[in-house]
C-alpha cells in the first residue's frame, strides 16, 4: 500500500505503459467559491477516489486528476461579497478545499486549479482549432445590462423567478430548484445581484460553438461509448434528453474580466464561458502533473478515461466537452465511462452551498468522528440510482451496528484471541494448520468468501461501489458466523488442531478485509495492517497475475505460519444518542444561522462570566417580570399542538389474528416496550395478508384514548400510509435495528408527549394532515423523517402518500 500513501508532490510522474491497462480518472472540478459539503464530496471526489484506489489494488497504471474550478461569475460574485480580488478568493478557497480533501484521504495524483498559464494555453489552442475547422460562428445576442453598475450581467449576477417552476431565486444560468438550464433573459422579474436594480436587455456580440453541425460525430460517440463504457443509467437518460430536445448553438464567450482571454481580434474584451473552459481543466491540470500530458489525453488506443460527477454536470461531460474535443479533429482520449450520482439530501431538506445548509467538509472534521466512519457512511449511502438521505440517527446506527458490532467486533475477537498468553491463546503467533481444506465449515466459508471476492471485483470494475462495499462487509458477517459456529474458545481447550484452523483462517479474513476495504476506508486498513504487524508499506493487492483473487479462496494460507501479530486494539468507538442529538442541534439551520447563534452564545457566556454569583442585591422569592414572561412563554409552547404531543413508539407485532366479529379487522398483540403487550384493533384485512402481519416491527401511536371496536378494546393505533385513491395501504416500518419500545423522534420538534391525548383538543386530528411519505418512501411530519436510533422509518412503495 506504500505507493498510495505518497503525496502528489513526491510521487513519480506516471505515463501510460504499453501493454498495461492505463486508467485516467477525473472527478468534476469543485467550484472554488465555497466550502464543499458532504453531497459534493460523495458525488465527485470521494467516489472517484474509491475507484482510483481499487484500480491501484488491481495493479492498473492509474492517475487521478482533479482541482478547483476558478474562473467565471461565481468567483467574481464571491470576491465582491468578501471584498477581495478574484485571485485572492481562489487562493483562499483552493487551500480550504485541499485541506478538506486531504483530511478525507482523497488520493489525487494531482489536485490543481484552473487559473494557471497552462489552462490559458490549452484552452486557447483548442479554441483556435475549432475556429480553423469552422465549428464556431459569430452572433449577436441579447443580454441583461445593469445601468447602475454599467456592465453586462453575467449569468450568476442576475436572479429572478424560474419560467419553468416559478422558483423565486433562480440564477441566470440554471434553476437550483428544478435543474433547468436557463438564459438570463428568460428569468421573470430579474434583478441585479449587486445593486438589486432591474436590468434592461441590450445587444452584445459573442462566439458560439455550432453543436448542431457536430451532431453526427457526437451521436456516433455517444451510441458507441455509452454501451462500451457501461454508462450509468442516469447519465444516459440525461444525455438523450438533451439530444431529443435538439442541439442548439452554445455561446462560449462572456462579458467578464476574470477568465481565460479570447484570442480573437474582435473579442479581446471577453473571456471564455466557464462551461467551455472548466472541463479543459482536466487536461491543463494533467499538464501541470507531467509535461508529457498528451500521452494521457491524446492516446485513446492505450488510455481509458473514467469521469465522476453529480447529475447536474452530465450534459457538460457527455455533450459539450466531447463536442469541443471532436471539433478539433485531433485524436483525443474521450470519456469511456461516466459514473453519476443523484443528490444526497440532509435530514429534512437539501444540502445547499449557496445557503450554507447541511454538514460541510470542515464540519465533519470538527465532530471528531473518525474519517473512516464518514467515508463508510457516505459510501453506503451513495445516491447511485436515486436521491438518498443523510440523517444523524442513520450515521449512528451504521457506525454502531455495522462498523463496531460487525466489522470491528470480528477483527478484535480474532486478533485478541491470537494475542492471548499461550495458556489461553497463541501468544501473538499465527499457528500451523493441517487439513483446513477438509474441515467442513472452513471449506464452506472459503467457498463463500471466494465467491464474494469475485463478485466484489466484478462490481467494482463496473463502478458499482455500493455493491462492492456491501460484498466486502458480507465477508465480515460470514467471519462472525464462522467464529460462533466453531466456538473457537471451546475448541482451544478441547481440539487445538481444529482451533488452529479456525484461528489462522479468521486471521486471513482479517487481512483480506483490510485489502477489500482499503478503497473505502484507507485509514482503517492501515490500522489493521499495523495490528497484524505488517509493514505499513505492505503492497496489498488484488492483481490477477499475482493470483490474489484465487488466494482468497484459501484464507488459511494468506498469513504465514509463525508470523507475530501486533497489539490488538478496538477499531471503532460507539456513538451515543446524546452525541447525535448534540450534532443535530449544532448543525441545524444554515451556516450563517450557526454563526449568529455561536456569536450570541459567546456574548451570553461573556455576560454570565461578568456577573458575580454572590451579588448581594439578588432577592429570593417572587420571580422577576422577565422570569414570569419566560414561564408564560414556556407554558404556551407546551400547549402548542405539534408532533411532540404524540407518543409514537417502535412496536413488534407478537401475534395477529382476524377479529371474531368483524371481517375487516385484525386484532394484534403488540410489544411496545412495556411489561405486557397492548391489544390493537386495525382495519387492515383487505390490504395486508394475515401472514404479513406476524412478527414485524411497526410504528404505534400509544397515547390515544382507548376505544372499543366490535367488543374488543383497542389500546393503541398502528400507523399506515395510503395512496391518493385510498385503495392501497402499507405499514410504516421502523428500520430493522430499531429497539422495541423506543420513541420515534422528529428532529427539531422536542418535548414530552401527553399521557393521554384529550379527544376534545383534537391533537391527533390537527397533526395527522401533516403526516406523509416523501418521494424516497420515508415517513415524515412536515418533511421531517420519523427517526429512530437505527435510522428513518419507511414504507414499501407508496410515495407522497398520507399517513393515518
Amino acid at each position: 500500500m506504500g505507493d498510495l500513501e505518497k503525496t502528489e508532490n513526491t510521487a513519480p510522474r506516471k505515463l501510460p505503459i504499453p501493454g498495461k491497462r492505463n486508467i485516467l480518472i477525473t472527478s468534476a472540478l469543485p467550484y472554488v467559491n465555497n466550502v464543499p459539503h458532504l453531497g459534493n464530496i460523495i458525488g465527485c471526489v470521494l467516489s472517484a477516489d474509491v475507484f482510483a484506489r481499487f484500480c491501484r489494488l488491481r495493479g492498473y497504471n492509474t492517475i487521478y486528476m482533479c482541482g478547483t474550478d476558478e474562473y467565471g461569475t461565481a468567483t467574481e460574485n464571491k470576491a465582491l461579497e468578501e471584498k477581495l480580488t478574484p485571485q485572492q478568493i481562489c487562493d483562499k478557497y483552493h487551500a480550504i478545499h485541499k485541506e478538506i480533501y486531504e483530511w478525507f484521504d482523497i488520493s489525487f495524483d494531482k489536485f490543481g486549479r484552473t487559473s494557471t498559464p497552462q489552462q490559458t494555453e490549452i484552452c486557447q489552442a483548442i479554441f483556435k482549432k475549432l475556429l480553423e475547422n469552422n465549428w464556431l460562428s459569430e452572433n449577436t445576442m441579447q443580454q441583461l445590462y445593469c445601468d447602475t453598475c454599467q456592465r453586462f450581467l453575467a449569468d450568476r449576477f442576475v436572479e429572478g423567478s424560474c419560467p419553468n417552476c416559478n422558483y423565486d431565486s433562480a440564477r441566470g444560468d440554471q434553476c437550483e430548484s428544478c435543474g433547468k438550464l436557463l438564459n438570463p433573459t428568460e428569468l421573470l422579474d430579474p434583478k441585479c445581484k449587486v445593486c438589486h436594480s432591474t436590468p434592461r436587455i441590450r445587444d452584445t456580440n459573442h462566439l458560439f460553438l455550432e453543436l448542431p453541425l457536430l451532431k453526427e460525430k457526437l451521436e456516433e460517440y455517444i451510441n458507441n461509448m455509452s454501451v462500451a463504457g457501461g454508462w450509468s443509467q442516469n447519465a444516459i437518460q440525461a444525455t438523450h434528453a438533451w439530444l431529443r430536445e435538439g442541439l442548439k448553438q452554445r455561446c462560449i464567450t462572456r462579458d467578464l474580466k476574470w477568465g481565460v482571454p479570447v484570442p480573437h481580434e474582435n473579442y479581446k474584451d471577453k473571456v471564455f464561458y466557464v462551461w467551455f473552459d472548466a472541463p479543459i481543466g482536466y487536461v491543463s491540470i494533467t499538464s501541470c502533473y507531467t509535461t508529457e500530458w498528451e500521452k494521457w489525453w491524446k492516446n485513446p488506443e492505450q488510455v481509458e478515461l473514467f469521469q465522476f460527477m453529480g447529475k447536474d454536470n452530465v450534459p457538460f461531460h457527455t455533450v459539450m466537452f466531447p463536442s469541443t474535443l471532436l471539433g478539433t479533429g485531433e485524436n483525443w482520449t474521450l470519456m469511456k465511462t461516466i459514473s453519476v450520482t443523484e443528490y444526497l439530501n440532509y435530514e429534512s431538506g437539501k444540502f445547499s452551498k449557496s445557503k450554507g445548509i447541511g454538514v460541510f467538509g470542515n464540519d465533519a472534521k470538527d465532530t471528531n468522528i473518525p474519517v473512516e466512519v464518514w467515508r463508510y457512511y457516505l459510501l453506503t449511502n451513495r445516491p447511485e440510482v436515486s436521491d438518498t438521505l443523510f440523517t444523524w440517527a442513520d450515521l449512528r446506527a451504521k457506525l454502531n451496528n455495522e462498523l463496531l458490532k460487525n466489522l470491528g467486533n470480528f477483527i478484535n475477537r480474532v486478533l485478541s484471541f491470537i494475542g492471548k498468553d499461550p495458556d489461553s491463546g497463541y501468544g501473538s503467533i499465527i499457528p500451523d494448520t493441517q487439513g483446513a481444506e477438509s474441515h467442513p465449515s472452513t471449506k464452506a466459508l472459503a467457498e463463500k468468501v471466494g465467491d464474494y471476492v469475485e463478485q466484489y471485483v466484478e462490481a467494482m470494475e463496473k463502478v458499482k461501489l455500493k455493491q462492492g462495499l456491501k460484498l466486502a462487509m458480507a465477508i465480515s458477517t460470514e467471519g462472525n458466523g464462522y467464529l460462533q459456529e466453531n466456538e473457537f474458545w471451546r475448541l482451544y481447550k478441547e481440539d487445538q488442531p481444529t482451533c488452529s484452523i479456525v484461528v489462522r483462517t479468521s486471521a486471513g479474513l482479517v487481512y483480506l478485509l483490510a485489502t477489500l476495504l482499503e478503497p473505502f476506508m484507507p485509514s482503517f486498513s492501515l490500522e489493521v495492517l499495523k495490528q497484524l504487524n505488517l509493514p505499513l508499506g505492505t503492497q496489498i493487492s488484488l492483481c490477477d497475475e499475482k493470483g490474489d483473487v484465487e488466494r482468497a479462496k484459501r484464507p488459511w494460507e494468506i498469513l504465514p505460519v509463525g508470523h507475530r501479530i501486533g497489539t490488538p486494539e478496538p477499531l471503532f468507538k460507539e456513538l451515543k444518542e446524546d452525541e447525535v442529538e448534540s450534532f443535530r442541534e449544532k448543525f441545524s439551520g444554515s451556516q450563517a444561522d450557526r454563526k449568529v447563534k455561536a456569536e450570541a452564545e459567546a456574548r451570553i457566556s461573556e455576560q454570565l462570566n461578568k456577573t458575580k454569583l454572590s451579588d448581594g442585591n439578588a432577592k429570593k422569592g417572587k420571580p422577576t417580570k422577565s422570569a414570569q414572561g419566560m414561564s408564560k412563554t414556556s407554558s404556551l409552547h407546551e400547549a402548542e399542538i405539534s408532533i411532540s404531543r404524540l407518543d409514537i413508539r417502535v412496536g413488534l407485532i407478537r401475534k395477529a389474528q382476524k377479529h371474531p366479529d368483524a371481517d375487516s379487522l385484525y386484532v394484534e398483540e403488540i410489544d411496545v416496550g412495556e411489561a405486557q403487550p397492548r391489544t390493537v384493533v386495525s382495519g387492515l384485512v383487505k390490504y395486508i395478508p394475515l401472514e404479513e402481519m406476524q412478527n414485524r416491527k411497526v410504528c404505534v401511536l400509544c397515547n390515544l384514548k382507548p376505544a372499543t371496536m366490535r367488543g374488543i378494546k383497542s389500546q393503541a393505533m398502528v400507523l399506515c400510509a395510503s395512496n391518493s385513491e385510498d385503495n392501497k395501504v402499507e405499514l410504516v416500518e421502523p428500520p430493522e435495528g430499531a429497539a422495541v419500545g423506543e420513541r420515534v423522534k422528529f428532529p427539531g420538534f422536542g418535548g414530552s408527549p401527553d399521557d393521554v391525548l384529550n379527544p376534545k383538543k383534537k391533537v391527533w386530528e390537527t397533526v395527522q394532515p401533516d403526516l406523509h411519505t416523501d418521494k424516497e418512501l420515508i415517513a415524515c411530519y412536515k418533511g421531517v423523517p420519523f427517526t429512530t436510533s437505527a435510522g428513518v422509518c419507511k414504507v414499501m412503495s407508496i410515495n407522497e402518500g398520507k399517513i393515518r
